[in-house]
């Protein structure tokens, strides 16, 4: 039988589920993903660090846990909730059920609780602090309290590690990254020299990059002075590309600032707008801070969110760099902008040429 569990929102609602996870309390940021596929890779990006992720497609881990599908080694998640969990997952490569792999990563999951109605609260007040406890939660403080804070110290790799084929070499700065950014450079021939966050940038350029790729991670972008000064000793030196986090601590080392969004974007159906043709993209997100489009002194803005008109993509052009705030390598999901991929690939070629 399983156990009676609790999530207690910061303004006080609380909804009652059962324990499916790991059998302890915990506190988080609680945020939700619309994804009706790649619940793997949200449980294993580490975007996440620091909040509860609740799913808002009613069934989950009907294909099980396949650990090839990972984006990284481990789940960063705070807790995890979902309407409803697959018990007996139907795939020729799961290898266990969603409930063993949280038991496992030492996650507390919750199922059985109205996810409409938590998504709905979520949407209507903005990011709330939430708790999963045993008992209903008395005392608020420390959920008003709670903050993500260190994030990508916490996520980002320890040393430098190389990967790929002999053809452009990528310096990638690890801000808590995905492992599809990697795959989809080697997959294109790239030498992939992946750093930590902090690495460097002299010693970066030492290492004879022909471009510069800056991924995705978690927290709040403006926490990370060290990196944005770093980020400015690399800018105008070689072709540089930024997704998500990588997107917004390039615009504040280039002069920009960033803002906390209301309820953020996370999920795979987030419609983006090219500027200079119109046309839409389908794309897969996941943050809760964006570029503030008028604070850019430098660069363009290439792209918007075609719902709230957030900034989704600038253009530098005379630094050679581009960044998107949405997930061209996006795994499950829509395959629609992976040709910056191959928009990268083709300035650090011309770089080399000239």
């Amino acid at each position: 039988m399983r156990k009676r569990v609790y999530v207690t929102l910061q303004n006080g609602r609380v909804f009652e589920g059962y324990s499916f996870g790991a059998e302890r309390e915990t506190v988080g940021e609680l945020v939700f993903t619309t994804g009706m596929t790649g619940y793997l890779e949200t449980l294993t990006d580490p975007s996440f660090f620091g909040q509860i992720v609740m799913q808002t497609f009613p069934l989950i881990g009907n294909y099980g846990v396949i650990p090839p599908d990972f984006e990284s080694e481990k789940c960063r998640l705070k807790g995890y909730i979902a309407r409803e969990f697959c018990e007996r997952p139907s795939n020729f490569r799961s290898e266990k059920t969603i409930g063993e792999y949280l038991k496992e990563q030492d996650i507390p999951a919750v199922c059985g609780l109205d996810t409409r109605e938590l998504t709905r609260a979520v949407r209507e007040a903005g990011v709330l602090n939430a708790a999963i406890t045993f008992r209903p939660l008395k005392d608020l403080s420390a959920l008003a309290d709670y903050r993500v804070t260190g994030a990508v110290a916490a996520v980002t790799r320890k040393d430098v590690a190389v990967s790929g084929g002999d053809g452009p070499r990528v310096v990638l700065y690890d801000f808590g990254t995905k492992a599809s950014i990697g795959r989809e450079l080697e997959r294109r021939g790239c030498r992939v020299i992946a750093v930590p966050a902090r690495f460097p940038a002299e010693e970066a350029l030492a290492l004879a990059p022909d471009g510069i790729m800056l991924t995705n991670g978690p927290g709040d972008p403006a926490e990370d002075t060290f990196i944005i000064e770093n980020l400015k000793k690399l800018a105008g030196k070689k072709p540089i590309f930024g997704i998500c986090l990588g997107h917004q601590l390039f615009a504040l080392a280039m002069g920009g600032q960033t803002k906390k969004m209301k309820y953020g974007h996370r999920g795979a159906n987030q419609p983006v707008k090219r500027l200079s043709d119109g046309r839409v993209f389908i794309t897969s997100q996941n943050h809760g801070y964006a570029v503030a489009a008028d604070s850019l002194t430098c660069g363009k803005l290439s792209f918007v969110n075609a719902n709230d008109g957030t900034c989704e993509g600038i253009d530098y052009p005379a630094i050679n760099a581009f960044t998107v705030q949405f997930h061209p390598e996006a795994c499950a999901g829509p395959r629609d902008a992976d040709f910056l991929f191959d928009e990268f690939l083709a300035r650090m070629k011309a770089g080399r040429e000239s």
